[in-house]
């Protein structure tokens, strides 16, 4: 049960309704997860709308180590939500079935591809220690380069904030969904 129920179209100003329109009409026509939190401060949810389409659209990395990196996030929060929205979106970008559920059982995943060993490795290696050691940081940038990382360490933090509202707010999952991570 959320910590914040949904905003009911009779409870909401004018610009809350503007703001959750045109924010629902990219997704399905359904607000929902942390934009129909932010929607309380209808600034925040355009901001990070707009933050998250750039991130998404408007970047270099490519959307399978995107969405490679959004997953470790959402496991290492245990963002339940987070992890809803985006394990399809992980399999459509072309990350491998079996990667998708060691991350989810909290193992290290049979990676192939360099580029995901040097994502994984950073990504983890960040949430569970806070840093980053020499030698990840010189294998990420020498495998993605200099400004494929910054983006890559800016989408990891896009969604670590994401988790974080999820987590201390108790988004659901829409509504017949089983919860997808373990504890």
């Amino acid at each position: 049960m959320t910590r914040v129920p949904f905003l009911k179209p009779e409870e909401m100003t004018e610009r809350q309704r503007a703001v959750g329109a045109a924010i629902a009409s990219a997704r399905s026509g359904i607000l929902r997860g942390p934009f129909a939190i932010w929607l309380r401060n209808p600034d925040i949810a355009e901001g990070a709308d707009r933050l998250g389409n750039l991130l998404r659209e408007g970047t270099s990395v490519p959307a399978r180590l995107s969405e490679l990196a959004i997953l470790v996030t959402a496991r290492h929060w245990t963002a339940q939500y987070e992890w809803f929205a985006h394990e399809r979106r992980a399999l459509a970008a072309g990350v491998p079935r079996e990667t998708v559920e060691a991350i989810r059982n909290r193992k290290r995943p049979p990676l192939a591809r360099r580029d995901e060993q040097v994502t994984y490795d950073l990504c983890t290696e960040l949430y569970e220690t806070r840093t980053v050691r020499d030698a990840t940081y010189k294998a990420a940038e020498a495998e993605l380069g200099q400004m494929m990382l910054i983006e890559l360490v800016t989408i990891a933090t896009f969604y670590a904030m994401i988790a974080m509202v999820l987590v201390t707010f108790d988004a659901p999952v829409p509504e017949g969904e089983a919860l997808p991570l373990p504890p």
